[in-house]
């Protein structure tokens, strides 16, 4: 299972977030949308699958495939998700996402979160830079 979210659910779920964020500057995404979010549709199948009979991800204990399973779904709406098409994943969400230490996780950080809303058009100009569009750069010669 951890390999299965270092090769599928990180990457798939990152790109729909990806695209579903880019502003009306990345032009036309109507493709890379639906595919990423279906994608993600997709792999909410697979662990929903993978859950019917078993309470976490690898088996009845708790390990690090839920621990890195699960901050990739907490954002399941803006993924374009309905968690209550699945209902041994929703489980599994309410069980993991109810758990103290991971209420701390979670939570870590969250007074370093920026509101968009509040920043100038130049401040997020800056991000959209930083976040989008990168290239290398050169080595040195």
């Amino acid at each position: 299972m951890v390999i299965w979210q270092m090769a599928n659910q990180g990457p798939k779920l990152g790109e729909c977030g990806h695209f579903r964020r880019a502003g009306p500057e990345a032009g036309d995404l109507t493709y890379a949308i639906r595919r990423f979010t279906d994608e993600t549709n997709r792999l909410y199948g697979v662990m929903n699958n993978r859950l019917y009979d078993r309470r976490y991800l690898a088996g009845d204990e708790y390990t690090i495939a839920d621990m890195i399973s699960y901050p990739w779904t907490v954002g399941w709406e803006a993924q374009g998700q309905d968690i209550d098409e699945f209902k041994y994943f929703k489980r599994w969400f309410e069980e993991v996402g109810n758990r103290p230490a991971v209420k701390r996780g979670m939570g870590a950080g969250n007074n370093l979160r920026v509101d968009p809303s509040t920043l100038t058009a130049e401040e997020r100009a800056q991000m959209r830079k930083i976040m989008y569009n990168q290239r290398a750069i050169a080595a040195p010669a």
